[in-house]
C-alpha cells in the first residue's frame, strides 16, 4: 500500500492547522511525524485516519481516490490508528477486547478468537494473557493488544501516536522491534507521531516536517543498523530540532534556588494498594527545591504523590504540609493552603471536556458566587499569550492540540502556590513548549513552592530534579544529587539495580567445620 494526501487543508476557526499538504508514504518505510506543539501532525493523521474530515484535499491509495468517513471506515480502507491512549474497555478481558474490537463484532466464536490472539501475540513476542482484565495491563501491553487488534482487521498502514510515554526501555525495544518487521519484512506503512527525537531517530526511515500548519521538510534518517555515533545522533538531533522551530535551541540550565523551610514531611508512610505491596515512604520537600519521582508505570510514585494531595488513601505513617498534619485533610482544604495537584489525565481530570478557555479560567476565579466576565475574558487572553496557547478563548479544551491542552492546564495554576505535586508536567509536549513549561515552574520555584513531579522522560528529571527518588515494585531508593547521576545510570535504577541482592543464608557448620548437606558430608 503507498499513500498520498493532496492538497489537504483543515481549519478550526481562525487556525489553519493543515495549510496544503502534500506528502506520499512508501509501503515498507518507517516514517516519523514531526513538530512542534500546534503544528498540525496530529491533525493530518486523524484525518487519514478518519477521526475527523479534510475541508479540501484527497487521500489516495495505491494512486485511487478514496472518500472515507470514520476510522471504521478507514481500517476497511487499511488505514488504523494506534491513540496516544489506547481505546480499550476497561471491564473485559483481553480476549474480550479483541472480539469486541474485531470485523465480526461479539459473534465471533471464542476458541478461534483466542487461536488468533496467541496466533499474533507469539508472532511480534508480546505478552498478553488472553483472560487478563485490561486494567491489570501495563501500557504498553495495552498498546501491543490494539496493534494486534488492528493488524487482525487487515490494516497495511499503522499510525502510532506517542506510543513510547509511559513505557520501560525493554518494553519500547519489544515495540520498535515488531514496528520495524511489520514496515522492513512485512511491507506495512508505519507512521510515528513523537515529540521524543532519539525514538525517531532509531526507528524511522524518514521524517516530514510540520511547522505552523505548513509542511516545511522531510529527511533521510541515518540508517539506524549502523551503529550510530553519540556526534552522529547530536547532528541528527540539531538539524531536526532547527526544521521543526526553525533556528538552533540551546540546552537549558536549571537554576537552582535557596532551599527554605520544609513544605511537605512523610514520615513511614504506607499508601494502601492491592496490588502492589508498598514500602514505607520517608520524604521531606523543603521550599524552592524541585524533586523528582522516578519509576516504570505503576511501581508506585503516581499512588504516593496522590497520597500526599490527599487523593489516595494511607494505611499508616505521618504526612504533614506546610508544618500541619494532612492526613484527615481533604484536597479541597490542602488546595485553599496551597497544596496544588496537576493530574497526568489532562480532559480526564485536570481539563473539563465542552468547556471554552474562558470558562476554564472562570473556573479558577477568586469568586465563583459572581463572575466578572470582562474580567475574566481578560485573564483568559493575558494566558493565552503569557503561555503561547495556540487557540482561542472562545475554543473548546477539546479543539486543541494535546500540547496545548497541557499549556491551559498549566496556565490554571496558582502563581504563588506552597507546594506543586504534577504528574506527568510536559506530557506530549515538543522540546521548546517542555522548556517554556519549566520556566514557568521554576519561577514559581523561586518564588518558595516545592515542586514534587514525575515523568517518563529521564532526561528531564536529571535536568530539573535537585533529588530524585526511584520507584520499583514498591520499594524506592533516593539519588540524594541529581546532578551527580547520568540519565545511563538512572535508567538501570528504574529498572531496580538499587536493590542490594537477597542475602543468602549461610552454609550450616557441623561440629567438625564441615559444611552440612552436601558432598562429602555425614548425609551425603
Amino acid at each position: 500500500m503507498d499513500i498520498e494526501l493532496r492538497n489537504i487543508h483543515k481549519r478550526f476557526g481562525p487556525v489553519h492547522a493543515n495549510n496544503d499538504i502534500n506528502v506520499k508514504f512508501s509501503h515498507g518505510r518507517i516514517v516519523g511525524i514531526l513538530g512542534e506543539n500546534g503544528a498540525g501532525k496530529s491533525t493530518l493523521m486523524k484525518i487519514l485516519s478518519g477521526f475527523q474530515p479534510a475541508d479540501e484535499g484527497e487521500i489516495l491509495i495505491d494512486n485511487d481516490i478514496i472518500d472515507y468517513t470514520g476510522p471504521t471506515a478507514a481500517i476497511a480502507n487499511g488505514i488504523g490508528m494506534l491513540q496516544q491512549d489506547p481505546l480499550d474497555v476497561g471491564a473485559f478481558t483481553v480476549l474480550e477486547n479483541f472480539i469486541y474490537g474485531g470485523a465480526n463484532g461479539v459473534t465471533l466464536r471464542r476458541a478461534e478468537a483466542e487461536a488468533q490472539l496467541k496466533d499474533l501475540t507469539a508472532r511480534f513476542g508480546f505478552e498478553l494473557d488472553p483472560h487478563q482484565p485490561i486494567d491489570n495491563l501495563l501500557i504498553a501491553q495495552r498498546q501491543q493488544l490494539e496493534i494486534i487488534r488492528l493488524l487482525a482487521l487487515g490494516v497495511e498502514t499503522l499510525i502510532l501516536d506517542e506510543p513510547t510515554t509511559g513505557i520501560s526501555a525493554d518494553q519500547k525495544d519489544i515495540l520498535f522491534n515488531a514496528l520495524r518487521r511489520l514496515a522492513h519484512d512485512e511491507g506495512l506503512v508505519v507512521l510515528l507521531v513523537s515529540h521524543k527525537l532519539e525514538d525517531v531517530i532509531d526507528l524511522c526511515d524518514e521524517v516530514v516536517v510540520l511547522r505552523n500548519g505548513l509542511m516545511v521538510g522531510e529527511m533521510d534518517m541515518p540508517a539506524s543498523d549502523a551503529n550510530l555515533t553519540s556526534a552522529v545522533i547530536a547532528q541528527t538531533k540539531q538539524q531536526l530540532v532547527t526544521m521543526m522551530f526553525g533556528e538552533v535551541l540551546e540546552a537549558q540550565q536549571r537554576p537552582h534556588y535557596e532551599i527554605g523551610a520544609p513544605v511537605l514531611t512523610a514520615k513511614e508512610l504506607v499508601v494502601q494498594d492491592q496490588r502492589l505491596d508498598m514500602q514505607p515512604i520517608s520524604m521531606t520537600a523543603h521550599a524552592g527545591e524541585v524533586i523528582g519521582l522516578a519509576g516504570l508505570g505503576g511501581s508506585g510514585q503516581e499512588l504516593f504523590m496522590r497520597a500526599c494531595a490527599r487523593l489516595q488513601r494511607v494505611n499508616s505513617g505521618r504526612l504533614d504540609f506546610d508544618g500541619r498534619s494532612s492526613l484527615n485533610a481533604s484536597y479541597r482544604q490542602l488546595f485553599r493552603r496551597g497544596c496544588v495537584f496537576g493530574a497526568a489525565g489532562r480532559l480526564e481530570e485536570g481539563l473539563i471536556a465542552g468547556l471554552t478557555l474562558t470558562e476554564h479560567t472562570a473556573l479558577v476565579a477568586d469568586d465563583k458566587l459572581q463572575i466578572d466576565w470582562k474580567s475574566v475574558e481578560k485573564q483568559t487572553a493575558f494566558r493565552i499569550d503569557r503561555y503561547r496557547v495556540k487557540g482561542a478563548a472562545s475554543d473548546t479544551i477539546e479543539q486543541l492540540s494535546g500540547g496545548n491542552q497541557q499549556r491551559v492546564l498549566i496556565g490554571l495554576l496558582p502563581d504563588d502556590p506552597k507546594l506543586l505535586i504534577l504528574e506527568q508536567p510536559t506530557r506530549g509536549l515538543d522540546v521548546d513548549s517542555a522548556r517554556w513549561i519549566w520556566t514557568q515552574l521554576l519561577e514559581r520555584c523561586q518564588r518558595g513552592a516545592a515542586i514534587l513531579f514525575n515523568s517518563s522522560d529521564l532526561e528531564e528529571l536529571v535536568t530539573y530534579s535537585d533529588r530524585i527518588f526511584v520507584f520499583y515494585a514498591g520499594r524506592v531508593h533516593e539519588v540524594p544529587d541529581a546532578s551527580q547521576t547520568t540519565i545511563d545510570e538512572l535508567g538501570h535504577m528504574i529498572g531496580g539495580e538499587f536493590l542490594a541482592p537477597i542475602p543468602q543464608p549461610p552454609p550450616a557448620i557441623s561440629m567438625a567445620g564441615i559444611p552440612q548437606g552436601g558432598k562429602g558430608s555425614n548425609g551425603g
